[in-house]
C-alpha cells in the first residue's frame, strides 16, 4: 500500500498507559494478521486507511484482526446482531482493574490464574476474559442471561483450546438476578466486571442507534443498524443503567466477603449520585470512581469493597503472595 495511505501514529492519550491501542490502527499490520480485513479497508477523506464504522461486518472483522494481532485469539466470531464492542475501551477497563488490585498489593499488579475475575454479561464476544487472561493471566467466570451468547462464547473458547481451563461460562437463569445464582456459596472472586445495559427500553435503544448513524454521517432515513450491534439484554433493562447497577449493589451486599472489589462501568454521569447513595446505604467501606476516555466518549468505573484497608492488605497477602 502506498506510503501516503499509512495511518498517522497519533497517540490516543486518553487511553491507559499500558493499553496496546494507544496509537492509531496500523491497518497494514492488521491485514497481515487477518487477511479478511482487507476487503473492508480503504482510504478515508483524510487519505488514511480506515473502515466504515457504520458497517457491522467491517467492525466485526476489525475486532477479529485486533484480537488476533494483539492477543493471539484465533477464529473469533459472534452471531449477527450481537454486541461487537470496541476493543480499546474493553482493554482500558482491564488495565484499570489491574491498577485497582495493585492498590491493595503495595502497587504490584497481581498476575496469574490465581486471580479470579467475574464478568457479568460476558456476551457472545467474551472480550473481557480474552483480554484479561492474555494481559495478566487471570482466570475468569463469564455469566450471561442469554443462552445464545453463552454458546457463542463457548465456540470462541473451543477455537482457542488453551483458554478452556482459564475461562468458565455460566448461564444466569433468572433475569432479575445479577450476582445471585452465579456466585456460588463459599466461592471467592478478586474482582468483578460489568458493562451494564444503558437504555431503559427498546425504543430508547433504537433512538440511540439513530444518533450513532447521524454521528457517522449516515442519512437519517437509513434503516437503523447498530454499528456495534446488541441484543435486548445487552442494550436495555427496565429502569436503565441506574436500576441495573442499584440491583447489582444490593446483591453484592448480600455476599460482602466473597469478592474483594465489585466494579461496573457507568456511562451516564447523572446516574452517579443515586448509585453513591445506595452504596452508602448498604455499607460499602470504600468507593472509588475511575474516569476513562476513549476519543470523545467519557465513561467511568465505579468500584466498591466491603473490606477495610487492613482486610484488603490481608486478602492480597493470603491470595496473591505466590502470584
Amino acid at each position: 500500500m502506498p506510503d501516503q495511505y499509512k495511518a498517522r501514529p497519533d497517540e490516543k492519550s486518553g487511553l491507559h498507559p499500558r493499553n496496546k491501542h494507544r496509537f492509531r490502527y496500523d491497518f497494514e499490520q492488521l491485514i497481515q494478521s487477518c487477511v479478511g480485513l482487507a476487503r473492508y479497508v480503504s482510504p478515508n477523506q483524510y487519505q488514511d486507511l480506515s473502515i466504515d464504522f457504520s458497517d457491522p461486518d467491517a467492525v466485526k472483522m476489525l475486532n477479529r484482526a485486533l484480537l488476533t494481532h494483539y492477543y493471539h485469539i484465533v477464529n473469533w466470531d459472534i452471531p449477527a446482531g450481537y454486541l461487537c464492542p470496541p476493543i480499546p475501551g474493553r482493554a482500558d477497563y482491564i488495565h484499570y482493574l489491574a491498577d485497582l488490585l495493585a492498590s491493595c498489593n503495595n502497587n504490584v499488579i497481581p498476575i496469574g490464574n490465581k486471580i479470579k475475575a467475574l464478568d457479568i454479561g460476558v456476551g457472545a464476544n467474551c472480550v473481557y476474559p480474552l483480554i484479561g487472561h492474555r494481559e495478566y493471566g487471570w482466570s475468569f467466570v463469564g455469566a450471561d442471561v442469554d443462552p445464545v451468547a453463552i454458546r457463542s462464547a463457548k465456540k470462541i473458547l473451543t477455537a482457542n483450546a488453551h483458554l478452556a481451563e482459564k475461562i468458565e461460562l455460566r448461564l444466569q437463569t433468572n433475569a432479575a438476578d445479577i450476582y445471585t445464582g452465579i456466585i456460588k456459596p463459599g466461592e471467592i472472586f478478586d474482582v468483578t466486571i460489568c458493562n451494564p445495559p444503558f437504555h431503559t427500553s427498546l425504543q430508547e435503544a433504537a433512538q440511540g442507534t439513530r444518533r450513532k448513524l447521524n454521528n457517522l454521517g449516515k442519512p437519517a432515513s437509513q434503516k437503523p443498524v447498530l454499528n456495534f450491534g446488541g441484543q435486548n439484554a445487552e442494550l436495555w433493562y427496565p429502569g436503565g443503567e441506574e436500576a441495573f447497577v442499584r440491583r447489582m449493589v444490593e446483591q453484592s451486599a448480600q455476599m460482602p466477603r466473597q469478592c474483594l472489589w465489585y466494579t461496573t462501568l457507568i456511562s451516564k454521569k447523572d446516574n452517579l449520585p443515586a448509585i453513591y447513595r445506595v452504596l452508602k446505604r448498604v455499607g460499602a467501606f470504600d468507593v472509588r470512581t475511575i474516569n476513562m476516555a476513549q476519543g470523545q466518549k467519557v465513561s467511568r468505573i465505579v468500584s466498591w469493597t466491603f473490606f477495610n484497608e487492613q482486610q484488603q492488605h490481608d486478602w492480597a497477602l493470603k491470595r496473591w503472595k505466590l502470584s
